[in-house]
């Protein structure tokens, strides 16, 4: 099994022209069909330290949901972490791959399985293509209305959030659900339009928290915290498309941000 056929596995569930037009997703370091893959490690970010782990477990290529190349680059001197890990990777033989925006926007992607740690239900695309192949966000429901506070900590509860940033609660309950991994605070208005109860994302800007507490109640979660289950989706979808393939969850945890 070679490199080629990895990221062809990945890319039927998750077509590269999905992604956005300011992504770099796909294969980034490596040689697609003369190289034989001895085990795949999965990951949300490449580090140097996660470069180390793909070597210690035996594993030449590493999927990851951010690109580590995400930005050109202008010179290989190991002055950056990116440039180091490069680097290494070329030295070390590991093949570097990234699902990122196209396994966000593809139908079963990132955001739906957001939804199934939630247990939504009559889930559907938030913000959907004008094909109708993919889209942004999703929208579904709960089992059973709930309270916003105890809402919210299911929300804590399921991601392992330290600090859930949100708005005022409302005085409805919560029913329909609308969420986007990452950095999704670009959907806060679609969500409303869709007369969601709730919007959950990664990452929001402060003044986008004004003046909705009427209308919706919003959560942040943290970006590696809203992503982290990703990990998993990218194992099932390796696992069903090619069983022979030894893929290694990363033991690293790689969110850049701490709490006190």
């Amino acid at each position: 099994m070679n490199i080629q056929q990895v990221a062809e596995a990945l890319e039927r569930f998750a077509p590269l022209p999905l992604q956005e037009d300011y992504d770099n997703a796909g294969l980034q370091i490596g040689l697609t069909a003369a190289e034989d893959v001895s085990g795949v490690l999965l990951c949300l970010d490449v580090t140097e330290n996660v470069v180390r782990e793909a070597v210690a477990k035996h594993c030449n290529m590493i999927v990851a949901h951010h690109p580590l190349i995400f930005r050109p680059l202008r010179h290989l001197t190991g002055q950056t972490q990116v440039e180091r890990c490069v680097a290494m990777a070329l030295q070390k033989g590991v093949a570097v791959y990234a699902a990122h925006t196209n396994l966000d926007n593809a139908p079963g992607g990132v955001n739906f399985m957001m939804a199934e740690k939630l247990a939504l239900g009559q889930v559907r695309f938030l913000q959907p293509t004008a094909d109708g192949r993919g889209g942004s966000g999703i929208v579904g429901c709960l089992a059973q209305p709930m309270e916003p506070a105890a809402f919210l900590q299911q929300v804590k509860d399921t991601f392992g959030v330290q600090a859930l940033h949100h708005n005022a609660l409302p005085s409805r309950l919560i029913r329909k659900v609308a969420l986007c991994g990452g950095a999704g605070d670009f959907l806060l208005d679609a969500a409303i339009r869709q007369q969601a109860d709730a919007f959950l994302t990664g990452e929001m800007g402060y003044h986008r928290y004004f003046g909705h507490e009427d209308e919706i109640l919003i959560g942040v979660l943290g970006h590696y915290q809203s992503e982290q289950f990703t990990i998993q989706l990218m194992q099932r979808i390796l696992h069903e498309a090619l069983p022979d393939l030894r893929t290694v969850v990363t033991s690293e945890n790689t969110n850049p941000i701490h709490t006190v």
